[in-house]
């Protein structure tokens, strides 16, 4: 999007379209608001440009330009005004035509490193949801987090087979110029069997996989984890308390009979 208020005659003809929109409107609104969206379209990077120009009037777009066509166009009848007056300025045309090279292809040259050809791999962590009904489907989730560009392919295999019976979020957003999303499998888990999340992503040299195993699931791992505790712990006691029973046997006084008698005094 191109800033509307980045030259002079980007303000002057603000104030001409909206003074044109404003003058033709039968009850001016005592709120209103005026938006000039700029948009530049690639095609196999510069080989091809287009750029767009949009100019709205309370929500509604009233007129455009377009560099496929070289002049303004109204997009309703408030429009005519407008779209007549700037084709009749040829400074004003002969600026926005040549937006293609002097807005479009400028930007791509800055941001081209930055946006086509940066690369951040994503990071995966799978897991089962929490539900303990045995009369519904287990929800895997494929969690696939932190990656750029945007264009990502997720999939799910059970037991060596694509599962096609998958439901995916939308793709959030994270404010760092990175994506996530969650795609999720609906499933019955048996004994034995095994699942596999596979993500294809261009900074990927292979795909990324990661399994998730019904006898290594999380309640699993959990009760394996309380029994290791609980065997340490074991142990441990059974080492005080050995160490305390040979200290205090050590330690404890001894007695001796003597041989001589003992001697009461009358």
């Amino acid at each position: 999007m191109r800033d509307p208020w980045v030259s002079v005659g980007g303000f002057v003809w603000m104030l001409t379209l909206l003074g044109a929109r404003v003058t033709l409107c039968r009850e001016t609104p005592d709120d209103f608001v005026t938006q000039w969206k700029s948009e530049c379209h690639f095609l196999n990077g510069t080989e091809r440009v287009r750029y767009v120009a949009r100019w709205s009037y309370n929500q509604q777009q009233f007129l455009h330009f377009d560099s496929d066509t070289g002049v303004f166009k109204a997009d309703d009848l408030l429009g005519v005004p407008s779209a007549e007056s700037l084709n009749s300025q040829k400074e004003v045309l002969e600026q926005e035509r040549a937006a293609v090279d002097t807005f479009c292809r400028h930007n791509y040259g800055i941001l081209e490193d930055f946006m086509q050809r940066r690369r951040v791999k994503p990071k995966v962590k799978v897991s089962r949801s929490n539900n303990e009904d045995p009369n519904k489907p287990h929800m895997l989730i494929c969690n696939v987090n932190g990656f750029y560009p945007y264009a990502i392919t997720v999939h799910w295999y059970k037991n060596g087979q694509k599962d096609p019976g998958v439901l995916s979020s939308e793709l959030l957003q994270n404010g760092d110029w990175t994506g996530q999303v969650m795609v999720m499998l609906e499933t019955s888990i048996n004994p034995g069997d095994t699942f596999v999340c596979e993500v294809l992503h261009v900074s990927l040299d292979e795909p990324l996989r990661r399994n998730w195993d019904s006898e290594e699931s999380e309640s699993a791992k959990s009760k394996k984890l309380t029994g290791i505790i609980g065997l340490v712990l074991g142990g441990l006691f059974f080492t005080v308390g050995g160490v305390m029973y040979w200290k205090n046997k050590k330690g404890r006084p001894q007695f001796h009979l003597q041989p001589e008698g003992v001697n009461f005094m009358g």
